[in-house]
C-alpha cells in the first residue's frame, strides 16, 4: 500500500508520497512513487503512483522510454500542448500496461490495478492536477475538489478536510501534509517515511522545494509530537458526557 497526496494552492500545487511497499507483513521495502519531467522555462510535470509496482514502474518506465527520445517517439508528455493532453496521455499508458499485463482483460478492481496522481503546469495554461484510474480515465482538481489522494487515504483525509485553505502558505501546506502523513502512518503499517515532498510554485516551471523527509527529520518529529500532545489537550477540554 501507499499514501501520496497532491494539493493545489493559490500559489501552486504540493505533492508528497511515502515510499514503502510491502508484499505481506514480513516483507517491507521501500521504493519511490514521485516522478518527475520537465523543460526548463516550459513545463514541468510531476507523476505519483499507488497500486500495483508491478504495474506503476511499468508506467514510468514507458513514460521515460518516450521522453528520452523525444525526437523519435510518440507520444510524450514534454511535447503534449496541455496538462489535460498529458492526464489523456498517462491514462492510455495505464491502460495499456494493465491490459499487456492481463490478456483476457482487467477492471478497476483486479489485481492489476493502479492510480495515478499527475499535475504540473505547461507554458500558456495553468497549473492543474488529475487524478487517473486504471481504466484511463481521470478527474481534474476544482474549487469543490482542491486535493486528491491515492493508496490508504482513510486516515489522514480529515484533516485535509478540515484545515485545508487555498490561501494557506506553502509552509503551513506542507505542515498539514505532514500532519496527514503523520496520522496514516500510526494508523497502517503499509506506510512509512521517508517522505518524498515537491513544492511548485506558479509560472515557475521549476521545483520550489524537491527533498525527501527521513523518518528522524528534526521538524516531522517536533510536528508528530506536538499534534499527538494538541489533541490529548484539545480533547481534555471537551466538555464531558455525564452518565
Amino acid at each position: 500500500m501507499t499514501y501520496c497526496v497532491g494539493l493545489r494552492l493559490d500559489r501552486g500545487l504540493v505533492f508528497m508520497s511515502d515510499t514503502r511497499t510491502n508484499a505481506g507483513v514480513d516483507n517491507f521495502s521501500k521504493t519511490r512513487k514521485m516522478f518527475q519531467w520537465g523543460v526548463p522555462g516550459e513545463r514541468l510535470i510531476t507523476l505519483m503512483t499507488a497500486g500495483n509496482l508491478a504495474t506503476t514502474q511499468a508506467l514510468v518506465s514507458l513514460i521515460e522510454e518516450r521522453v528520452k527520445a523525444v525526437g523519435d517517439r510518440d507520444p510524450s508528455i514534454l511535447r503534449a500542448p496541455s496538462m489535460f493532453q498529458v492526464a489523456r496521455m498517462v491514462g492510455s499508458t495505464l491502460k495499456e500496461v494493465i491490459a499487456q499485463s492481463a490478456p483476457v482483460g482487467q477492471t478497476g478492481d483486479a489485481a492489476f490495478q493502479a492510480t495515478v496522481i499527475v499535475g504540473g503546469q505547461i507554458k500558456g495554461g495553468a497549473p492543474t492536477m488529475f487524478m487517473i484510474y486504471p481504466e484511463g480515465n481521470f478527474i481534474e482538481v476544482t474549487s469543490e475538489t482542491p486535493f486528491f489522494q491515492i493508496g490508504e487515504t482513510k486516515y489522514g483525509r480529515p484533516i485535509l478536510v478540515r484545515a485545508y485553505e487555498p490561501h494557506m502558505r506553502f509552509e503551513d501546506a506542507v505542515k498539514l501534509l505532514l500532519v496527514s502523513f503523520d496520522s496514516t502512518v500510526r494508523s497502517n503499517l503499509s506506510v512509512a517515511p521517508p517522505f518524498d515532498l515537491m513544492v511548485y510554485e506558479n509560472d515557475a516551471y521549476a521545483p520550489l522545494l524537491d527533498r525527501r523527509i527521513e523518518q528522524d527529520d528534526a521538524v516531522y518529529q517536533s510536528i508528530s509530537t506536538g499534534w499527538g500532545d494538541a489533541l490529548r489537550t484539545a480533547f481534555d477540554q471537551l466538555p464531558t458526557f455525564d452518565l
